[in-house]
């Protein structure tokens, strides 16, 4: 059956479904007792208080078991996010590598141990990208529009049941803006070091029943600082880091609908075009250009099928396109490699409290990916893999998460996620998870998870004309478990802290791997176990002062191979955010502070060899600051790497010393 027919009848199954949602709920909706709506309510204060304090407003979609953090539109202005990867950078569990000065996408973001192809990045909770392109990384953090987000939340556990098996490492829902009760403008211009330049512009207007947002960004660096002999992409010329521009046009949009008192319809859409030099950590100076064009467009619904909110069904629609063309050198060196890959996304998911003690949410979604490659190099050596790859495939699945009440404060999550995949088959993923409040103060919360990750598409049939890396048809999927215990606590009023424990066991992770001293391809290298502790703290010291602190280990060690009984390379064993800010008619200042110590660096080697060193430790130290000039516009100032030392981001790339950034908005 080709791709087409195959979203055709994934369509007509997805339709019939909504049908027969609509029409079962219709009855059940009318036939449930009165009685049930006041049992229905929301938690006492107090266990309500605790839920947002700690992990913020919990969406009724996700699982109590489930760890959710969640960082608020606010907050993230106060730090001055540039992007997602900041916003990320601050949150427990993250490693953040390839973005800010002069990174190398290559190096990847890590979560838990786990790689941007193991988690997955949601917009308005669909995929983003198309997670076709692993060596790419799934989606460039530095593209995404930092001013169409309203709040970023993260979840893990159980999630993974309801968003793929490729999401068993965790889930980053990012939820744009909406409808802010009054049409407003806003504007804002920043200049900093290094040539930095950033503007944003965005107006948001209409009413409860019909309203609309939207924006557009444009940033851009040269990033042509100074670096130490010895470091990634350094020009001997100048000293100074070479081909690490960006220059990155982001528009955004949105229209929201109510058709009736118990529909809601919803339409966004993202498109990004990047053009930046490619820094590589592995080789000598680079002149490599990365071009990546995306498009992002989603519809979804959100129906309530019963008067006490009791039946819920959503529907969405999304189509994603990444258009990644990289270019080499002219010349007798010159290589080109495209890669176009799409994916077409369709769901529908119920949200049904059958009774006081019991609520399941179940669905079906099917995603069609399709991937349109070109090879074409005249290194004399490469010639013979030049060529063009189509390749598509589908994915099927049906999920099902029944959350009972077992007690008025003990929660247990059963959920079971079925896939039929056009290339590796049909494949269940279970989990199981628990929540129970012990007191007002103090919960506690675990869960376990079956995982599968299929290979990319290019990982098994394109060829990389830049590293010269071969892909491999007889990879393998990653299989295996995670899961996570923890405790939330509200220490006090104003005090609050989230405790767990994670792990998880994955069986033959995927990677590139030397087959001779000349040539490299992706292959199944193996088991991994990943461990680690994360710590979150909260505390607010006044009206007008608030501080936190992160803290995350993880020990993810290789079980087989060459490299048994090291760390994960590029994963480091301790991330630590922490900060305090003050906040008052408008004024605001914060100092961030954020550690990372005992990475290993992956330097490409001979088969056989490895690295066993690791990069020196660092603590790097920021302060914002906003000024009010009026009542509708501030001055923005950002001093980061306040020490001024330069240090080794990660594989001999160098961050610069001291830098800064100002800039002004307004709103009206």
């Amino acid at each position: 059956m080709c791709i087409l027919n195959q979203q055709l009848f994934a369509y007509v199954v997805l339709s019939s479904m909504v049908c027969s949602f609509i029409c079962a709920n219709q009855a059940h909706a009318q036939e449930l007792p009165k009685n049930i709506a006041d049992q229905l309510q929301t938690p006492s204060k107090k266990e309500s208080d605790l839920t947002i304090e700690v992990v913020g407003q919990r969406s009724l979609e996700l699982p109590k078991s489930a760890p959710i953090y969640r960082i608020e539109q606010k907050e993230i202005q106060r730090q001055g996010s540039k992007n997602v990867a900041d916003i990320l950078r601050n949150l427990p569990g993250f490693a953040v590598n390839d973005a800010g000065f002069g990174a190398d996408i290559h190096t990847g973001t890590y979560y838990r141990g786990t790689s941007s192809n193991q988690f997955i990045i949601l917009i308005n909770g669909r995929p983003i990208g198309t997670n076709i392109s692993t060596y790419h990384g799934n989606t460039d953090l530095n593209s995404i529009p930092v001013d169409s987000i309203d709040r970023v939340e993260l979840s893990s556990g159980a999630s993974s049941i309801l968003y793929g098996s490729e999401a068993f490492g965790g889930v980053v829902n990012i939820i744009t803006k909406t409808y802010q009760e009054k049409p407003e403008t806003n504007l804002t211009a920043e200049f900093g070091s290094y040539g930095r330049s950033n503007y944003r512009a965005s107006h948001a207007g209409g009413n409860e029943q019909l309203n609309y947002r939207f924006g557009i960004e444009r940033y851009r660096i040269d990033n042509d600082y100074k670096v130490p002999v010895g470091a990634a992409n350094r020009d001997p010329a100048t000293g100074n880091l070479f081909n690490a521009d960006t220059d990155t046009t982001s528009y955004s949009g949105s229209v929201s609908a109510q058709l009736n008192p118990r529909t809601q319809l919803d339409i966004d859409a993202t498109v990004i075009n990047s053009r930046r030099g490619l820094v590589y950590f592995g080789f000598p100076l680079q002149r490599d250009r990365l071009n990546h064009d995306a498009v992002s467009v989603g519809l979804k619904t959100r129906t309530q099928l019963a008067a006490d909110q009791s039946s819920i069904l959503n529907t969405s629609l999304g189509y994603a396109q990444d258009y990644f063309e990289t270019t080499g050198p002219s010349g007798a060196n010159s290589r080109t490699g495209i890669l176009d890959t799409k994916a077409v996304t369709a769901r529908i998911d119920h949200n049904w409290r059958t009774s006081p003690s019991n609520t399941l949410r179940s669905g079906i979604e099917v995603q069609a990916r399709q991937l349109n490659s070109t090879a074409n190099s005249t290194v004399p050596s490469r010639i013979a893999f030049n060529g063009v790859e189509n390749r598509d495939t589908v994915n099927t699945a049906i999920f099902a998460v029944d959350t009972l009440k077992l007690t008025d404060k003990w929660e247990l999550d059963l959920g079971l996620r079925q896939n039929f995949n056009s290339q590796f088959g049909s494949y269940l993923n279970p989990s199981i998870g628990s929540r129970w409040q012990i007191t007002p103060q103090i919960a506690v919360l675990a869960s376990a998870t079956g995982a599968q990750r299929n290979p990319g598409l290019d990982q098994l049939y394109v060829y990389d004309t830049v590293h010269g890396w071969l892909p491999n048809p007889n990879l393998q999927p990653e299989t295996g478990s995670t899961w996570t215990a923890g405790i939330d606590l509200a220490l006090s009023n104003n005090s609050t802290a989230q405790i767990n424990y994670f792990g998880n066991s994955i069986n033959n992770r995927i990677a590139t791997q030397a087959t001779s001293p000349t040539t490299t391809q992706w292959a199944n290298v193996g088991k991994v176990d990943t461990n680690g502790l994360e710590i979150a703290f909260k505390q607010k010291l006044s009206p007008q002062w608030s501080a936190f602190a992160n803290y995350t280990y993880t020990d993810a060690q290789i079980q087989s191979g060459p490299d048994r009984g090291l760390q994960l390379a590029l994963i480091p064993y301790s991330v630590a955010q922490a900060g305090i800010g003050y906040a008052n008619n408008g004024w605001e200042l914060k100092l961030l502070a954020n550690y990372n110590g005992g990475t290993r660096r992956a330097l490409f080697t001979s088969p056989g060899q490895t690295r066993t060193d690791f990069v020196p430790a660092f603590l790097n130290l920021d302060i914002s600051t906003r000024i009010p000039l009026s009542a509708h516009t501030a001055l923005n100032l950002y001093v980061e790497n306040l020490a001024d030392v330069q240090y080794e981001r990660v594989n001999r790339i160098y961050s610069p010393g001291l830098t800064f950034r100002a800039g002004i908005s307004a709103f009206f």
